[in-house]
């Protein structure tokens, strides 16, 4: 036990603590952008930004993570928070929080397992279209010298690290260009231009709002689409950070720290959040892998706020927005493109499909939905195909089956016989084969009483132990012939 815990905590300190402090820098814009989404003050952001990575820096299941507010949850919020105000946001927010507990003890991350490769590819490249072009906005015609400190930004980022390791490079950039901006009186577009900042720490209150039936109907529908996006996204982020730092992570305790993380950001004036891919890849690329980076991302971003919350108001948009801009280049998967070309055309579709989607609903739920669906049929349409094999003798007809025999295949299959033979033995071998459910079993029934009608003699054979079971149990014909294997 405390192998493992100075193993996530301790063995990586200077570089967590660097990295942690390039991510709180780079919170601060985007809870106060994604506040606006929501259509709240902007401070409602910045809690959750740093409640939720407090809390999930002691409960998370993937160490080096960041979780914050998101632009996915926040344009979840939009109906809720109009209609009905910020009280039943945060209570809908606690509700997420207990639903996605609830997720993680019934082992929901289990489900992560069916989405394919096809479809996790397709969100990642989503996420840095969509990341990218959040950025935007906040260069579109802008002046002259927005563009030159985007480019500096650029140049920073990936030039210095090749004589610079001990310090991450967008911590330089966003330090040494803040500070270049307010010696030189440059104008810009700056943090504090989203909106404003409140130095006080969040306070413990309970959402006021009448504890009803009535209440828990209008909350309960935007709870569960929370939980479910957030958890989604969460899981699929922390599969990511698997993959850039070879190591594993606790999926369902992920999903439980995730609810408990947004439960208490509920109770402390903050909107519902989840794990941030954009954040995590900056957290990561800036050598950031254990809990601590986490928790310096959210401790130092409420000390910012409170203590430097005048300076860090000065921090230039174009410098946060090159910064972004890495992480989008980075997070792109550019193998992408040759992939298109040589992985099956089905895989293909799913990828783009998952982007498109994604892209055009800024909805990560609907794109991997979507992607799972497509690669599941297109899955079906793959494994449905069926060969029968008639093989003749003197006296009897001996079919081979070949495929699986489940609802998608069962049509062929019962076109596959001839019905016109009279009085032969008709032996139907399942050697190759494997009866899958009860369509399979109805349409084994049909072809032997179609059979039976015209006096043949029909033998089911080299049914497996798991196909006989369910053959015995809900086959009609079994009720006057017998199974031999």
């Amino acid at each position: 036990m405390l192998e493992k815990i100075k193993k996530e905590w301790f063995s990586n300190v200077r570089a967590d603590i660097l990295a942690g402090a390039v991510v709180a820098l780079a919170l601060i814009p985007e809870a106060i952008a994604f506040s606006i989404i929501a259509g709240v003050d902007p401070m409602v952001g910045l809690y959750a930004s740093f409640l939720i990575a407090v809390t999930i820096a002691f409960v998370g299941g993937r160490p080096g993570m960041i979780s914050a507010a998101t632009g996915a949850m926040a344009l979840l919020m939009v109906p809720l928070v109009k209609e009905y105000g910020l009280d039943y946001l945060l209570a809908a927010t606690v509700l997420t929080g207990v639903i996605q507990i609830l997720f993680g003890v019934f082992k929901i991350a289990k489900l992560m397992k069916f989405i394919p490769r096809a479809v996790m590819i397709g969100f990642v490249n989503a996420l840095a279209i969509l990341v990218f072009l959040a950025q935007v906005p906040h260069i579109l015609g802008e002046s002259t010298v927005t563009y030159i400190f985007v480019a500096i930004t650029l140049v920073i980022v990936y030039v210095l690290p090749r004589f610079v390791k001990s310090i991450p490079a967008p911590l330089i950039a966003i330090i040494a260009l803040t500070a270049v901006t307010l010696y030189a009186g440059i104008d810009m577009k700056v943090v504090g231009d989203l909106g404003g900042i409140t130095k006080s720490l969040p306070e413990f209150f309970i959402p006021n709002i009448p504890f009803t039936f009535e209440t828990l109907a209008i909350i309960f529908p935007y709870s569960i689409a929370l939980a479910i996006v957030g958890l989604l996204e969460s899981l699929l982020t922390a599969s990511i950070v698997d993959d850039m730092t070879g190591t594993d992570s606790n999926k369902n305790k992920e999903a439980k720290g995730q609810g408990i993380a947004n439960i208490i950001t509920g109770f402390f004036g903050g909107m519902a959040g989840c794990a941030m891919i954009g954040q995590s890849v900056i957290n990561v690329k800036s050598g950031g892998r254990g809990r601590l980076s986490t928790l310096v991302a959210g401790l130092l971003l409420m000390f910012l706020i409170i203590v430097l919350g005048d300076l860090v108001v000065q921090i230039p948009m174009p410098v946060l927005v090159g910064i972004m801009i890495m992480v989008c280049i980075g997070t792109f998967d550019w193998s992408s493109f040759s992939y298109l070309r040589k992985a099956p055309r089905s895989d293909a579709i799913v990828m783009l499909t998952t982007v498109i989607i994604v892209v055009a609903t800024h909805d990560l739920s609907k794109g991997v939905i979507a992607g799972v669906i497509l690669s599941t049929i297109f899955f079906v349409a793959k494994i449905a195909k069926i060969r029968v094999i008639e093989k003749q003798g003197d006296d009897f007809i001996h079919f081979v089956i070949e495929g699986q025999l489940f609802f998608a295949s069962v049509e062929e299959f019962i076109d596959a016989f001839n019905y016109t033979v009279e009085n032969r033995n008709i032996i139907i071998d399942f050697t190759e084969s494997h009866v899958w459910d009860d369509s399979a079993v109805g349409a084994i029934d049909k072809v032997v009483l179609k059979y039976r009608e015209r006096q043949n003699i029909v033998t089911i054979e080299g049914l497996d132990s798991s196909s006989e079971k369910m053959v015995e149990k809900l086959a009609i014909y079994k009720k006057t012939n017998t199974i031999s294997n």
